[in-house]
């Protein structure tokens, strides 16, 4: 990251950001493969590409501070290249998002975003994002999850675990939140906080998207922390 000293909306330490979960809840059957349904970017619909930012930009997404190290617990690669740990390549940032497939609305809309996002900024920035989905739903979505954020973000990794302590301790320090239920009549429901969470290449928490936030905001916050701006 720049030594240029960044301008930041500043939420202080977990309980604050707990306060701003935004719940999306699905109920479904849990018979569907919601991995071959997700929807795509069509190319030409890309808007500008961001490549600076004003000096004195307030970054869109929230702060913690201090921020939080979220690297200690590791999930295993739904992708096939062993356990994925939340701390970007040096020089990198990482996106990191707790979803599942099932999801009717939050989830989809918000891989889509996550998607013009990237490609609103210089490709080779874009290159050195690394976007990891997780499942709040491991028993439907282990065997499809790949295929699901792949066909949003071609590079895009999955993680997953059947574990649940192993799960919540992987969410717990992101502030992430979710519960998976099944009502008398067999309907599967899921709520869970829809946040984005970028993550630097120290394992750190430095930046949180809530849902919603525009795709642009969000292409210029990671021009903001790759520090390149031309201003």
């Amino acid at each position: 990251m720049s030594s240029r000293r960044l301008r930041r909306r500043v939420v202080v330490g977990v309980a604050a950001t707990s306060l701003l979960l935004a719940a999306c809840g699905g109920g479904d059957s849990g018979d569907s493969d919601a991995g071959g349904d997700a929807t795509t970017v069509p190319a030409d619909t890309t808007p500008a590409i961001v490549d600076s930012v004003p000096d004195d930009r307030v970054l869109a997404g929230i702060v913690r501070t201090p921020n939080p190290a979220v690297n200690a617990t590791a999930l295993p690669s739904l992708s096939g290249d062993g356990d994925i740990a939340f701390q970007a390549d040096p020089g990198d940032l990482q996106v990191v998002y707790f979803g599942y497939t099932n999801c009717p609305d939050v989830c989809p809309t918000t891989m889509f975003d996550l998607t013009v996002a990237l490609r609103r900024m210089p490709p080779e920035l874009a290159e050195r994002v690394d976007t990891v989905m997780v499942t709040i739903d491991p028993d439907r979505d282990l065997p499809i999850l790949d295929d699901y954020v792949t066909s949003f973000i071609p590079d895009a990794r999955a993680a997953g675990t059947a574990d649940a302590d192993v799960l919540a301790a992987a969410a717990e320090p992101f502030g992430a939140s979710y519960e998976v239920r099944t009502t008398d009549d067999g309907t599967i429901e899921v709520d869970h906080s829809g946040f984005l969470y970028v993550v630097n290449d120290q394992g750190e928490l430095v930046l949180t998207w809530p849902f919603g936030i525009d795709s642009g905001e969000m292409a210029a916050d990671l021009v903001q922390l790759f520090g390149t701006n031309a201003a």
